[in-house]
């Protein structure tokens, strides 16, 4: 496979049409259809649509949340992606290569070098210790024993599991299968991540622990990542950008501010509509120009800062506060007004629902 290009702007995953009908003659009517799919009429003909018409891109270092409802075909989706599941029509490109066109030797060698997996199921091996379990994948690839235990010896302290190199699952938390699952996807270095609802099996405490986890790992490694998920708190929690979809279609991949600010559909408005946006949304986005001849107050506060981090001290401030960039400039202010305004518009935490 070809190395990813030198040009961070290339796009590591490609998706151009992508397509996923179930059924005997989806190849058919796909034909009939001429790109232009109706469910409906698909279902009719005994065919269950799961991806319809998917284009999008995804850059080196980016992660993108690929959400919606039970059947929304997300999990289709990411399942095509890394070829778990054969796409009925479109194209797929990791890194510039067709993997819809590659042997089933390639797509193994690609997975075992470039693709990393995690799954709601943490699937270990019950007869082998944590150690073990992050070796398995390595030796698979034919590397040596002593090579392999040294790795995972890495990643047990890469995800904080130190200590519990000779426990099997069974002496695990569920937090901790989850560690040693993540831990096995990772000693492999793939270049790209795929998580599917990783953490939906935790309870909420363990999830929230999980996901700061996550973040720590992202902020060290910076994969490329796929992660799908149903809950939309932890979608706007992790992603650069969210990809939401309905019957096998993107709505809408946006970045979190921009698709609570400006919904595409009236999909996506239903449910972003009670979300507690200063959780989302940056001071950039409420900040004011600046005023020759104002007063500001002393103290400054990022044009990147979650609103919800400098709430406080806007509110508490006598002045407005002035707003700076990475390099310090002043590039406007925030007032108290607009942070009330913001803060008491009526919202509510909200997930899309269950798992697919």
């Amino acid at each position: 496979m070809p190395s990813l290009a030198s040009n961070s702007n290339d796009p590591v995953i490609r998706c151009d049409s992508v397509y996923k009908i179930f059924g005997d003659n989806a190849k058919g009517l796909m034909r009939e259809a001429n790109g232009a799919v109706d469910a409906a009429k698909f279902e009719q003909a005994g065919c269950i649509v799961g991806v319809n018409n998917a284009s999008f891109e995804v850059y080196p270092g980016e992660l993108l949340i690929i959400m919606g409802l039970s059947g929304s075909g997300k999990s289709t989706l990411l399942r095509c992606i890394s070829r778990l599941t054969r796409a009925t029509a479109g194209k797929i490109f990791i890194e510039g290569e067709d993997i819809q066109s590659i042997s089933n030797k390639q797509l193994i060698q690609l997975r075992r070098s470039k693709m990393g997996m995690v799954f709601q199921s943490f699937a270990l091996l019950p007869h082998k210790t944590v150690l073990e379990n992050i070796a398995f994948p390595l030796q698979v690839k034919g590397v040596s024993t002593k090579e392999s235990i040294k790795r995972a010896g890495e990643m047990i302290d890469l995800v904080s599991l130190s200590g519990r190199e000779n426990y099997f699952p069974r002496q695990l938390s569920g937090g901790q299968q989850q560690r040693v699952g993540i831990a096995r996807s990772l000693a492999i270095e793939p270049d790209i991540w795929f998580l599917d609802e990783p953490f939906s099996a935790l309870d909420p405490l363990i999830r929230k622990e999980m996901q700061d986890e996550f973040l720590r790992l992202q902020g060290v490694l910076s994969k490329t990542i796929l992660f799908v998920t149903h809950d939309f708190d932890e979608a706007l929690r992790l992603a650069d950008r969210i990809a939401i979809m309905k019957d096998g279609i993107i709505e809408q991949l946006d970045t979190p501010a921009n698709i609570v600010l400006n919904p595409a559909t009236e999909y996506v408005r239903k449910f972003t509509e009670e979300v507690p946006r200063e959780k989302v949304l940056k001071i950039e986005t409420v900040m004011d120009p600046i005023i020759v001849g104002e007063a500001i107050g002393d103290l400054k506060v990022s044009k990147d800062a979650l609103i919800e981090t400098v709430a406080e001290a806007v509110l508490t401030a006598d002045k407005p506060l002035p707003v700076v960039n990475d390099a310090g400039e002043i590039v406007g202010t925030v007032h108290a007004a607009k942070i009330v305004k913001l803060l008491f518009g009526g919202r509510s935490h909200k997930s899309l629902g269950q798992s697919s």
